[in-house]
């Protein structure tokens, strides 16, 4: 049996440096590229961001490692080999020395919501101790820093004192239009260290937005150990994911860009839609299934779709949202029933709380545009009720992963609807004014769960 994590090709060619070597950049945008047509031109240097250790297990393995397409009925295995360097946070020079090169075009970055480190108000968040620690490690000469507006900065004005030319920076995050936050953060952050480089990358960078759509879970002992008995070989980095898989593009690449059409990519010059159909849509009851199950009891999505009052809690999201967002209802009801069916995957196991995290920054691009349009109508929508409700509960009694949990902690109050107005106040400070919403989520929480 060949070894299924041997190379089958040449080390294809650096042309794209990115940042967040998580395992939904490795199961999307790196088999994205492994399909296009012009592959072998392509290769990636990927970073760790947050995860720590991935890069030294992809190099105990040439840079080679495996997806697990999980269906219902079985697997099917993908050798990935469009990685040709992997490096650790803490490989500084090797970041900035390849953002300078001249045979990069692309910087792309997969760093969740939080790492864009965004203020909300179309700048930086010089609040947060380590941008401003990395700020000052700019101004000062350093390019040891850790938050990702620094670390492109860093990059980029490398890439302007070697005369290295234009280059395109690609967020493959799910926020909606995420271009224009990393534009947004990226200028605000320069403007702080060296005014005269945001001319230079309003000049010569373009920022280019995407929609990004693999069902990713964490792959646990049962999964690790179901790849290797399939492969015959132990793989230190496998990937489990579903075989769905889509990828919306909308921007220009000054110097070029892998043939990701061929690979089934999407590119458009109005992506705006396809990311609230998606942020709406999957990633809207994505949340409600996470915080209604977690307080149900429930552990993986799988299990909520199982359980009649989550998926009901979905279902009426889904319509409602279907009214909201205008457009082919048709098509979106198709949509949504494939969504369902992606849920149900019992294989796909993706754990509520891995969802559940970082909710003030989830929630108010998921649920509140479609709340605030509903509210305008005169309807009170009960899943976003039974959300909040739940998200409440999950805020005054468990365990907060979030890039504001000292905020939702000096949230809680001495009872869950103390709690509710506290959490409103972080997340969604308008709803407070709203008496008829928040009656309702107080009747929810007495309720809960029912």
């Amino acid at each position: 049996m060949t070894n299924p994590l041997l190379r089958t090709r040449p080390i294809p060619p650096i042309r794209m440096v990115h940042l967040g070597l998580g395992n939904f950049y490795r199961a999307h945008q790196a088999w994205y590229t492994q399909h296009a047509s012009d592959a072998a031109e392509w290769g990636y240097a990927a970073f760790e961001g947050r995860t720590m250790g991935m890069a030294a297990a992809l190099r105990s393995q040439d840079n080679v490692y495996t997806i697990a397409f999980t269906a219902p009925d079985g697997d099917h295995f993908e050798r990935i080999e469009s990685i040709a360097a992997s490096y650790t946070a803490e490989d500084v020079d090797e970041w900035v020395a390849l953002c300078a090169a001249p045979t990069t075009a692309i910087i792309s970055t997969t760093v969740t919501e939080a790492g864009y480190c965004a203020d909300g108000a179309g700048g930086v968040n010089t609040g947060d101790p380590v941008v401003a620690a990395d700020i000052e490690a700019l101004r000062a000469g350093s390019i040891t820093v850790l938050s990702t507006p620094a670390r492109i900065v860093a990059g980029l004005a490398a890439r302007r004192a070697a005369g290295a030319g234009p280059v395109a920076l690609m967020s493959c995050d799910n926020l909606l239009e995420n271009g224009t936050v990393l534009r947004q953060v990226t200028r605000a952050t320069a403007a702080l260290v060296d005014p005269d480089l945001v001319a230079w990358i309003d000049a010569n960078v373009s920022f280019v937005t995407t929609m990004v759509d693999r069902i990713t879970p964490r792959p646990t002992d049962d999964d690790l150990a179901r790849v290797e008995a399939g492969l015959g070989v132990h793989d230190a980095t496998p990937i489990i994911t579903e075989p769905f898989g889509e990828w919306v593009i909308d921007g220009t690449f000054p110097a070029g860009r892998p043939d990701w059409a061929s690979a089934g990519a999407t590119f458009t010059s109005d992506i705006e839609s396809n990311e609230r159909r998606k942020l709406w849509l999957l990633n809207g009851s994505h949340s409600l299934l996470a915080y209604t199950g977690m307080v149900r009891g429930r552990e993986t999505v799988a299990d909520a779709m199982a359980d009649p009052v989550c998926r009901a809690t979905a279902q009426v999201w889904w319509d409602l949202a279907i009214g909201v967002l205008g457009g082919d209802a048709e098509h979106l009801r198709a949509y949504t029933e494939a969504l369902a069916a992606r849920f149900d995957n019992p294989r796909i196991r993706h754990l509520l709380a891995q969802i559940g995290t970082d909710g003030s920054l989830k929630i108010p691009v998921r649920w509140i545009p479609a709340l605030t349009t509903l509210r305008e109508q005169g309807v009170l929508p009960a899943p976003v009720i039974t959300g909040l409700a739940a998200f409440t509960l999950h805020v005054h009694g468990g365990s907060v992963l979030d890039a504001a949990r000292d905020a939702l902690l000096a949230a809680r109050g001495t009872d869950v609807h103390a709690t509710l107005r506290g959490v409103l106040g972080v997340i969604a400070p308008a709803l407070l004014a709203d008496a008829e919403l928040l009656a309702a989520i107080d009747a929810a929480l007495e309720h809960f769960p029912a």
